[in-house]
């Protein structure tokens, strides 16, 4: 199953470089790359908020994707409401709270990849904690240099024709 899958994105590829050129004048889309690397925060009585940002000169996507908040060892039977602070449509700041978490009731919640695009400010409201924020951080990268994998590509191609050449076939005499 893996070889086969090794060789379908192996294929996808290929198929990204190629269709990146475009076809008969027409601009196909330049190839994608995903990127995913784990989050995680604590908000506490000491640290009662977290924001998370990325540089503004990079010129990838960013999505913030929230999985779990939960309680974590020491927290108190009480209610830790914790609250995002994000931008709505309008690019105007909004404070929602996303959880309401108790020791003795909800210890914890799946958010189901929850996203969001930062900056984005998580605040413990009310309670102690501590709570724990967990998720992925995903980094969509549209790649518009094909330069260096077009002329890899056409070098590998060059290598392996020399390395393979097609010869014609033999006349064998005698044969009617």
């Amino acid at each position: 199953m893996a070889a086969g899958a090794a060789s379908a994105l192996a294929f996808l590829n290929q198929e990204s470089r190629t269709r990146a050129g475009g076809i008969g004048g027409l601009r196909v889309p330049a190839p994608v790359t995903m990127d995913s690397f784990f989050f995680g925060c604590e908000l506490s009585g000491h640290t009662r908020s977290f924001t998370f940002k990325v540089e503004e000169e990079d010129d990838a996507e960013h999505v913030l994707a929230l999985t779990m908040l939960c309680l974590t060892e020491g927290a108190k039977d009480e209610c830790n409401v914790v609250e995002v602070v994000a931008r709505n449509h309008d690019h105007q700041e909004i404070a929602v709270p996303v959880a309401n978490l108790k020791l003795s009731c909800q210890p914890m919640l799946s958010l189901d990849d929850f996203q969001l695009q930062p900056p984005v400010t998580f605040r413990l409201k009310s309670g102690s904690g501590p709570v724990r924020i967990t998720g992925r951080h995903q980094i969509v990268t549209i790649s518009n240099d094909l330069s260096e994998e077009e002329s890899e590509e056409e070098g590998s191609e060059e290598e392996e024709a020399e390395l393979c050449p097609i010869l014609p076939a033999k006349k064998q005499g005698g044969r009617p």
